[in-house]
């Protein structure tokens, strides 16, 4: 890829990734003769071949717990993986969840939320929040919870922290939203700057998605768009986005969204990255370096909440 510089077995598991997706467009547009639950599957299971966990790292389906050989300090990392609220699996992010958990010396929490088209909008917030209450209702102390997650999963870092806010229940101690979906208008000025640059999203792709999710829902909603959303009192968040991106206007407005209205926000964009690069951690220098930034920004304030 021309506006990369991936290493031939990068390329090769990029490639895999976007072959994994091929099913989710025809999908979309009630083509194809597969149910949204055999995409799903599928999507899942060529991810899980192509980047499986780290060694050292075990998964049990019931709890939805990935665990590394040491945990630090009873540390949770709740992880909200992607996929438009359409198409994602737990099962693709045993790689991605698996590194990151065995970084941060935590157990990671990746809820198996319902989506759309059969659960629109706010099914899969609300299911991912009620996960939430149940991980403090576990006994978990907030002071060893943080929240990540991915495009869709980055806007609900956002969402869930105010949502939580709401209720009066504890924050984690950080957010950290990669390559966050945090705009469902895409009337930022990236998604026609970038059209064609990044491998795994256009404009057209995402605006199937949106109408999929929202059902009779605006875009401008404050849960499905957090950067409608009133934000002030939120944990640390960190926003890391990708410079060849579509959605990169809708993560540097979430950004100044944030600071704004005082939170403690750190924004890093990554000149050249695609969406959700951190998927390759293990395979290419620059999600290694991203995810331990990520990392060293939850340890922070780990030590903070001592």
């Amino acid at each position: 890829m021309s506006t990369m510089n991936l290493t031939p077995k990068a390329a090769a598991l990029l490639e895999r990734w976007v072959q994994a997706a091929s099913d989710i467009g025809p999908a979309l547009a009630g083509e194809g003769d597969l149910t949204w639950t055999e995409v799903r599957d599928g999507y899942g299971k060529q991810l899980a071949a192509a980047l499986p966990a780290p060694h050292g790292v075990s998964f049990e389906r019931v709890e939805l717990d990935g665990v590394p050989d040491e945990v630090t300090d009873d540390r949770a990392l709740f992880y909200i993986h992607g996929g438009g609220y359409v198409h994602g699996a737990v099962e693709a992010y045993v790689g991605l969840a698996g590194h990151y958990a065995k970084r941060l010396g935590a157990r990671a929490y990746v809820p198996d939320y319902r989506q759309a088209p059969e659960h629109p909008f706010p099914t899969p917030i609300d299911d991912v929040f009620t996960a939430y209450r149940a991980l403090l209702a576990a006994g978990t102390a907030p002071g060893k919870i943080a929240i990540s997650g991915d495009s869709a999963g980055g806007a609900m870092v956002i969402t869930i922290m105010r949502k939580a806010r709401d209720a009066g229940l504890p924050l984690p101690v950080a957010g950290v939203a990669i390559s966050p979906w945090a705009d469902l208008t895409h009337s930022g000025p990236s998604v026609r700057s970038r059209a064609g640059i990044d491998p795994l999203c256009t404009g057209g792709f995402l605006d199937d998605l949106a109408r999929a999710f929202l059902g009779d829902a605006l875009a401008t909603d404050p849960d499905a768009s957090p950067v409608f959303a009133e934000v002030r009192g939120l944990a640390p968040t960190l926003i890391q986005m990708g410079e060849n991106e579509v959605m990169l206007s809708g993560a540097i407005t979430l950004a100044g969204r944030l600071a704004e209205q005082r939170v403690r926000t750190t924004l890093e964009v990554w000149p050249r990255m695609f969406h959700v690069w951190h998927m390759l951690a293990g395979h290419m220098a620059e999600s290694d370096e991203a995810l331990d930034n990520a990392v060293s920004f939850i340890t922070r304030e780990y030590e903070r909440a001592r």
